[in-house]
């Protein structure tokens, strides 16, 4: 059985600018407010997306003569909505793709050591490219906050049997994703 949505809900809706169709950026007032000043967007930004992530971080081994350290490769994770629901992959960029089919790339503009000192740090990043018609095509902020877990293992671990080698270190983390006010 089909449900009709009535139409004062719907001219409702799109007043606010909400709609019913793919997913609309709407302005948020859940913008985290435990941010470090240099993590803050620039003024005239909304959060217009938030996504819970979980996955991995994946490091390299790379030695070189007496040196070895893990290298950053990517990223891999799944980020889900306030129900649970996975909207987004987080892949190597660092690239974040909607399931609208939208698709966001980033790069870092600012870092924060994260309160817990077993976790990967807090991160600002600006948007470099977008790809789609979906909610990240006017994505320009990109928050990763609440992190826990991704650190690299021990530097003792990377050494020339492990030389390019990957280990995976599982993590979580808020995304807070931002647009210039309409």
């Amino acid at each position: 059985m089909k449900t009709l949505i009535p139409p004062l809900v719907v001219a409702f809706a799109v007043l606010l600018g909400l709609g019913f169709g793919p997913a609309q950026p709407v302005a948020l007032d859940n913008a985290p407010d435990n941010v470090p000043d240099n993590l803050k967007v620039p003024a005239g930004e909304n959060v217009v997306l938030m996504a819970h992530a979980k996955g991995v971080q994946i490091y390299v081994c790379q030695v070189s003569g007496q040196n070895s350290t893990w290298i950053l490769k990517a990223p891999e994770a799944d980020l889900a909505d306030e129900t649970g629901k996975i909207i987004i992959h987080h892949f190597a960029g660092p690239t974040w793709k909607h399931i609208d089919g939208s698709e966001l790339t980033g790069k870092m503009v600012a870092k924060h050591d994260a309160p817990k000192a077993d976790a990967i740090p807090w991160l600002l990043l600006a948007a470099t490219a977008h790809n789609g018609q979906g909610i990240m095509a006017r994505v320009s902020s990109v928050q990763r906050i609440h992190t826990e877990g991704g650190m690299p293992p021990e530097a003792s671990k990377c050494n020339a049997d492990a030389n390019g080698k990957e280990s995976r270190s599982t993590y979580a983390a808020d995304y807070y994703f931002y647009a210039p006010k309409q």
